[in-house]
């Protein structure tokens, strides 16, 4: 072959591999920028990330705002509640109650056999346990009362894992409060919320000590607010939760979504008949009022004349011969403010100070908002004889209630 038919074939095959190569060039760049499209579109489409805000309540909103109820949580916007658990839980402690009780020794024949003159007892150190809320750095903690009644010491442990004996301060049966004292540096204390902008639904969160196992939260809604006639307490004004509250948890915290007290944990009901759900709390605006009564009086003092009352419908009070449907005295003390005012057992209230009571519980708790030396004016009804009365209010005697 000649060397021009060989230069013929040599720039044959340059003119097809620069060609190849330019095919391949324009294929990749084409894959380039479509891919290049796609990313462009996909950072055009995705939504700005949000940065998770570090700590509660930047909203400006103070103690005592109705706002705080309506402007939301960012622990709820995020889906959990973890920042309002760190921000209460610290304040959530550990107590552990030791009582000195004396029991009867059975009878023992082999011992003495003619018989038991009279009886032996012995004493033993009975322990039980439950929690409470440092609601001051000075040392206050809000716990139930039945969990340290009749106590011989009372011990609390921290979260942080301090312990320190604790003194009653003060205590108020009437509804199942007690405040104690630890003298420890450098406590941690929870914020105080409003009860009364609780609303059914609202995320709620218990902590406590159940069965011994510190610092639990379980999680749950307010199930319904002003609950009574219960027979927990005197005065019963409870937000029923369906929040695990176990052994343990009496005296625990009950806190919403920015990490803020909304209530004291107190009881569980009908867990014997399998009922799971239904636990109270006593709500924190009246555990404000107590905690300032005893640190300025050094007890609760509330109004009283000496009456127990009872709501009747239109069929009991006619069963009962009764005028009407409302509120009846049905037990009176002697020698009390209502009994020296004139006032019977069978009486119809028909209103107090003008007002009419809508029901039994509305009765006690309007007597025990009064100032003791005041004077508070009944219309009663007596049969068909109506009439009214001024009743000078004297100071409620604490009544001291027993727990199971």
């Amino acid at each position: 072959m000649g060397k021009a038919s060989r230069a013929v074939i040599f720039l044959a095959g340059a003119v097809v591999g620069a060609l190849a190569l330019g095919f391949v060039a324009i294929a990749m760049r084409h894959d380039a920028l479509a891919l290049l499209g796609l990313r462009a579109a996909a950072d055009t489409a995705a939504p700005t990330e949000s940065v998770p805000v570090d700590g509660l309540d930047d909203t400006g909103v103070t103690e005592g705002d109705s706002t705080a109820v309506a402007s939301e949580s960012p622990v709820a916007s995020s889906g959990s509640y973890s920042a309002a658990v760190r921000l209460a839980a610290p304040a959530v402690v550990n107590i552990y109650v030791a009582r000195v009780v004396a029991e009867r020794v059975p009878y023992n024949f082999l011992q003495d056999p003619f018989g038991e003159f009279w009886p032996r007892y012995r004493r033993r150190v009975e322990q039980s346990l439950g929690s409470g809320v440092i609601v001051d750095p000075s040392g206050q903690i809000v716990t139930n009362h039945h969990v340290v009644a009749d106590a011989d010491q009372i011990q609390v442990q921290l979260a942080d894992g301090r312990v320190a004996e604790a003194k009653v301060v003060g205590r108020d049966p009437d509804t199942d409060l007690a405040l104690l004292r630890i003298d420890l540096p450098d406590l941690p204390s929870i914020r105080l919320g409003r009860s009364d902008a609780l609303a059914v639904g609202d995320i709620v969160l218990a902590i406590g000590n159940p069965i011994g196992l510190s610092q639990t939260v379980t999680q749950g809604i307010v199930s319904a607010t002003g609950r009574a006639q219960l027979g927990l307490a005197t005065y019963e004004n409870f937000i029923q939760t369906d929040a695990p509250i176990n052994v343990g948890n009496s005296g625990g915290a009950l806190i919403n979504s920015r990490g803020e007290l909304v209530g004291i944990n107190t009881a569980v009901i009908a867990k014997t008949l399998g009922v799971e759900g239904i636990g109270f709390a006593i709500p924190v605006n009246l555990v404000r009022g107590v905690i300032n009564e005893i640190n300025t009086r050094g007890r609760v003092v509330r109004g009283w004349i000496g009456i127990a009352t009872d709501t009747v419908d239109e069929a009991r009070a006619k069963s009962l011969g009764l005028p009407a449907a409302g509120v009846v005295i049905v037990r009176m003390t002697s020698n009390s403010p209502a009994q020296r005012a004139g006032l019977r057992p069978g009486d119809l209230i028909l209103s107090i100070d003008g007002k009419a009571p809508k029901d039994a519980r509305e009765v006690l708790l309007r007597i025990a908002d009064t100032t003791p030396g005041e004077p508070l004016k009944i219309e009663w009804q007596r049969g068909n004889e109506k009439g009214d009365t001024q009743v000078i209010v004297d100071e409620a005697p604490q009544q001291v209630r027993g727990r199971n």
